[in-house]
């Protein structure tokens, strides 16, 4: 009986000893990242995202030891590269920049494959930005005021630029028509980046752009500033009067950019990305490129942008079903 309860024993050991040691092997046995990162981008190149992208993926690449590589995938309004992102395998290699038209998009498109909250997981919110109102120079309006008085005297006759049906843009112009009861017709793009071209070429006579997009073509006077859409002016635009102050009160509107992984991303990898974003995104060079560029930096982590993306779709579904743009 002793000898058995000896060798019962020692087995015992022997097993603690083994399975000790295995421990620090089974905690390493599936390290992150093992491959390059893809961030999905569902916006054609040129645009505010892009300015967003290029600010981190050099500093994040260097922290996670692997190349972070940017791919953009634009299309309907974003859902395209969404529903890329969403089946994309939930190992944490491939992420996604989400923007503000994420949410609206279930009002406009039918039939989506992913769920436009539960098909995501919330690594962080990254910046806030607002949209300047801009004209050709051609066009003979110097305040939105005179815009509005000109688009009432030859209505459907004006055209207004945006990135694509129901992108953020053409949901804010939306917002700005229906506030100063005008008809300007909509010219959907394939990006902003080619809306843009069009509006400096003449093609287009306004556009609500962002601002990172926008300001270095109003300070060269290619093209002019009449608002912006946040609460209050933008110091990279001086003298240029908020949407609300030229008259039409009340109005504002803002775009945020954040940071999403697929649903079933292991909680550990999303808990390091949001500490490693964190860090970059208050880094004073980040800061200052994004901050020239007309963009906020607004950090909301998992949690607090979880809850805060629930509280944004509410609204933003909401305002997309009023204006009846289901496509």
């Amino acid at each position: 009986m002793i000898d058995r309860l000896k060798r019962t024993t020692a087995q015992a050991v022997t097993l603690s000893l083994l399975a000790a040691a295995a421990l620090p092997a089974w905690a390493q046995s599936e390290p992150w990242p093992t491959q390059p990162v893809k961030i999905i981008l569902p916006f054609a190149a040129g645009g505010a995202t892009d300015v967003l992208a290029r600010s981190f993926t050099d500093k994040l690449s260097a922290v996670l030891k692997q190349p972070v590589v940017v791919e953009n995938r634009p299309g309907a309004g974003s859902t395209l590269g969404a529903a890329q992102a969403a089946q994309a395998k939930p190992d944490g290699h491939t992420l996604m920049i989400m923007s503000t038209s994420h949410l609206f998009a279930p009002a406009i498109y039918k039939d989506l494959p992913y769920d436009a909250l539960t098909s995501f997981v919330p690594v962080t919110r990254l910046v806030s930005s607002g949209f300047v109102m801009a004209v050709h120079p051609s066009v003979p309006a110097n305040t939105v005021r005179e815009f509005v008085a000109l688009a009432k005297s030859q209505p459907g006759k004006l055209n207004f630029a945006s990135s694509g049906n129901g992108g953020n843009q053409h949901l804010v112009t939306q917002m700005f028509l229906n506030a100063t009861s005008t008809d300007v017709k909509h010219v959907p793009y394939k990006g902003s980046g080619q809306a843009l071209t069009d509006l400096i070429g003449g093609q287009v006579q306004m556009s609500f752009m962002a601002l990172s997009n926008a300001i270095p073509h109003v300070k060269s006077g290619k093209l002019r500033a009449l608002g912006v859409t946040t609460p209050r002016p933008s110091a990279e635009l001086p003298g240029v009067p908020t949407i609300a102050e030229a008259g039409v009160p009340g109005f504002a509107a803002t775009a945020w950019l954040a940071l999403v992984a697929p649903k079933g991303t292991p909680p550990a990898v999303v808990a390091r990305l949001n500490s490693e974003m964190q860090k970059i995104m208050v880094d004073p060079e980040t800061r200052k490129l994004l901050t020239n560029a007309g963009m906020d930096v607004d950090l909301a982590g998992p949690e607090e942008f979880g809850a805060f993306l629930r509280d944004e779709s509410v609204k933003w579904l909401q305002l997309a079903r009023g204006m009846n743009l289901s496509m």
